[in-house]
C-alpha cells in the first residue's frame, strides 16, 4: 500500500493521548492532598431518599446487580414525589447539614491552633517502635523448645 495508512498507523494516532506533565508526587500541581481529618460534606435531600430507596429497590429487585438502574429508577421516583413526600428527606438533609457545620468549624479552629504535642510523632519511626517489640518477644521462652 502505498501513501496508505495501515491499521497499526490509525490504531496509534488514535490512542495518543496529550497528557500535561505531573509533579514528582504524582499529584496535580494545582491540587492540594485531602485532609483526611476534614469532615465530609453532608447528603443532600436526593441522596438522603436515596438510602431509604436503594434497600427497597434490593428487595424488590434481588436479581438486579446494576447500579445505574437503581439511579435512573430513584431519579425517576424523586421527581415524581410532591414537596410533602419529600420533606422528611430535607428535613434530614438540613440536619445533616447543621451537624456538619458545627464540625466544620471545630475543624477549622484546631487546624488555626496547629498541631498539639500528642499530634506530634517522637524521635522514633513506628518501623522502630515495632523492631523493639519484636525483640521482647524474641527472648521470652522460644529456646525451650529445643530441649
Amino acid at each position: 500500500m502505498k501513501g496508505g495508512k495501515s491499521k497499526s498507523d490509525t490504531k496509534s494516532a488514535k490512542l495518543s493521548v496529550n497528557k500535561k506533565p505531573t509533579t514528582k508526587g504524582g499529584t496535580k500541581s494545582g491540587k492540594e492532598a485531602k485532609d483526611p481529618n476534614k469532615p465530609k460534606r453532608p447528603a443532600s435531600a436526593f441522596f438522603v431518599f436515596m438510602e431509604d430507596f436503594r434497600e427497597q429497590y434490593k428487595k424488590d429487585h434481588p436479581k438486579n446487580k446494576s447500579v445505574a438502574a437503581v439511579g435512573k429508577a430513584a431519579g425517576d421516583k424523586w421527581k415524581s414525589l410532591s414537596e410533602a413526600e419529600k420533606k422528611p428527606y430535607v428535613a434530614k438533609a438540613v440536619k445533616r447539614k447543621g451537624e456538619y457545620e458545627k464540625n466544620m468549624i471545630a475543624y477549622n479552629r484546631r487546624q488555626a491552633e496547629g498541631p498539639k504535642e500528642d499530634d506530634v510523632e517522637s524521635e522514633k519511626s513506628v518501623s522502630e517502635v515495632n523492631d523493639e517489640d519484636d525483640d521482647e518477644e524474641e527472648g521470652s521462652g522460644e529456646e525451650d523448645d529445643d530441649e
